[in-house]
């Protein structure tokens, strides 16, 4: 099998690659507004300093919707940094998802206004940020007198940002749509660092791969961790046929490799045990080419190429985050000294029991990753840190408002199970309200039927669409396929989030029945299968 590409990292921060308008850093001034027709655009700062913009349809009906974009890196990366490498820290407003012209378009046709911030903290800021649209939503009523609806929505952690509003301003939205939603801190970062771990364990033992210093110092460490994390990941590819180790592969990894353990199936666990998904952008678990590999390629090495795809997003989401976030506590915050990976894996060794070797193979790779080998030491964390992160902003999931999921199922970054947990929780609270409504009946005799509050948008796979060209080798080069990659949602799937947040506004009701199958199998590779269901992230253990 030839070298597979690795793709680049699409949106590990959620940026944007387009945007509407650039606005001043004056804080507290009135917006300045250019009064054109038949769209007018307003600018300024919030007090604290968050760039906004604001577009205003000369036909405004009253309602704005308010979008917060995602995670950007909150430093530059130098360029020589493969993949990601030329990023330079922004808060330019993003009002629409990535600037989209289509969507922004559609809201001003219905008489919608649209407006962001670029937020004046970029990583991880729900805490500044839920303040800063609070702000927000007050200056633009304030300007425009006639706002009577705002619809909030946001994606990856912008999704994050749109629930805590949702949850702690209720009174303020009217409908809400955390779409690609990452998790709360914790959970999130515990799937990205429990996979960078056992690369660095295994792979590369020089990766620091957290509890870096404080400072311009520990930014550098965070730098060389993303270079060593990127090339090790590309021998890995280079060596996914053949099973051979990186030469930068620990004593415990190449103890593994003398035993005859593929590097595939090493990379396959790491994953597993992490939690990503084993479809990815280009690799189905499915597919296989025409000819022996038929049945072969998708039993054995399909799921390690996703992991291969999936993993180097996850592990750069680990570097920078973590370091992010470990600035914010004061010090580390991953911790997986009581983590049992054995147990993380105990349903997914037996399904993919052929692309992990073997069941001796699976219990050398957790033997050389338990506490017991002084080769893999576990990470521990700074208490206090700890403290510090969990006293972050954390969303508890109850649902006031009518509310749209909106997630791929094979999404790495912020994985569905981060969504299927609002789900799950969503049941309960609903189930609870019935239960008081037919308590509350039986003393007036008047049942009120609590509406139904909440709409789970799946992006789904196609059923196969690993490509092979006429040699038998996987193509990489295709765009990545529906419900893979990070927030990888098309206009037509935009554009249904952005009408059924219209239409909850109007009517206080989310679309439902005929009309809203229509509209998702318009839209394209979405589903609204209640049987579909995602795993929780690892951290929350057997979904309690």
């Amino acid at each position: 099998m030839k070298k597979v590409r690795i793709l680049s990292l699409l949106s590990v921060a959620a940026l944007a690659t387009t945007v509407l308008v650039t606005a001043p850093t004056v804080a507290a001034a009135a917006p300045a507004c250019d009064g054109k027709s038949p769209v007018q655009t307003c600018v300024g700062a919030t007090s604290d300093g968050a760039p906004y913009a604001m577009q205003v349809p000369a036909n405004f009906n009253g309602t704005v919707a308010l979008y917060s974009h995602g995670y950007r890196y909150n430093v530059d990366i130098p360029a020589a940094i493969p993949l990601i490498g030329g990023y330079k820290i922004t808060n330019t407003p993003e009002p629409v998802p990535g600037g989209n012209a289509d969507v922004a378009r559609y809201f001003f046709s219905q008489g919608v206004a649209i407006m962001g911030s670029g937020f004046a903290r970029q990583g991880w800021n729900p805490d500044s940020a839920i303040k800063t649209n609070v702000e927000l939503i007050d200056t633009f009523k304030k300007q425009f007198p006639k706002t009577t609806k705002v619809v909030a929505w946001g994606a990856s952690l912008g999704g994050v940002i749109t629930q805590g509003l949702a949850e702690k301003h209720t009174n303020l939205i009217s409908a809400a749509a955390p779409l690609c939603m990452a998790d709360n801190i914790a959970p999130q970062l515990t799937m990205a660092g429990d996979f960078l771990w056992g690369v660095k364990v295994l792979f590369d033992p020089t990766i620091k791969g957290g509890n870096y210093s404080a400072g311009a110092a520990g930014v550098a460490e965070s730098y060389a961790d993303l270079g060593k994390v990127f090339t090790v990941m590309g021998k890995l590819q280079a060596a996914l046929a053949t099973g051979a180790w990186p030469d930068t592969s620990s004593a415990t990894g190449k103890a593994l490799a003398a035993a005859g353990v593929p590097s595939r199936s090493a990379l396959l666990l790491l994953g597993l045990m992490a939690g990503l998904p084993t479809q990815s952008a280009h690799f189905d678990s499915i597919s296989g080419p025409d000819g022996a590999l038929k049945l072969t390629f998708p039993l054995a090495l399909s799921p390690a190429l996703a992991i291969l795809e999936n993993g180097t997003n996850a592990a750069a989401l680990a570097v920078l985050a973590t370091q992010d976030v470990e600035n914010q506590a004061g010090g580390a915050i991953f911790d997986n000294t009581e983590t049992d990976y054995a147990a993380r894996i105990d349903g997914e060794r037996v399904i993919y029991n052929a692309a992990l070797s073997g069941n001796t193979v699976i219990d050398a790779l957790l033997g050389a990753l338990s506490p017991a080998n002084p080769g893999a030491p576990r990470a521990k964390a700074n208490p206090a840190a700890v403290a510090k992160m969990n006293s972050l902003h954390t969303n508890t999931g109850k649902i006031n408002i009518p509310t749209i999921l909106m997630v791929g199922i094979a999404d790495p970054i912020t994985p569905a199970g981060a969504s299927q947990r609002l789900v799950d929780l969503y049941t309960e609270q609903y189930a609870a309200e019935k239960a008081a409504a037919r308590k509350a009946y039986q003393t007036s005799r008047d049942y009120k039927n609590p509406a139904n509050n909440l709409l789970m948008l799946w992006s789904v796979t196609p059923e196969s669409y690993t490509k092979f060209n006429e040699a038998g080798s996987p193509i990489t080069t295709v765009p990545a396929a529906p419900g893979t990659n990070h927030c990888n949602f098309s206009t037509p799937q935009w554009l249904l989030v952005a009408r059924s947040l219209v239409q909850a506004s109007s009517t206080g009701k989310l679309p439902s029945g005929g009309a809203l199958y229509t509209a998702v199998r318009k839209a394209g590779n979405l589903s609204i299968d209640k049987g579909i269901r995602a795993p929780w992230l690892k951290a929350y253990g057997e979904n309690e």
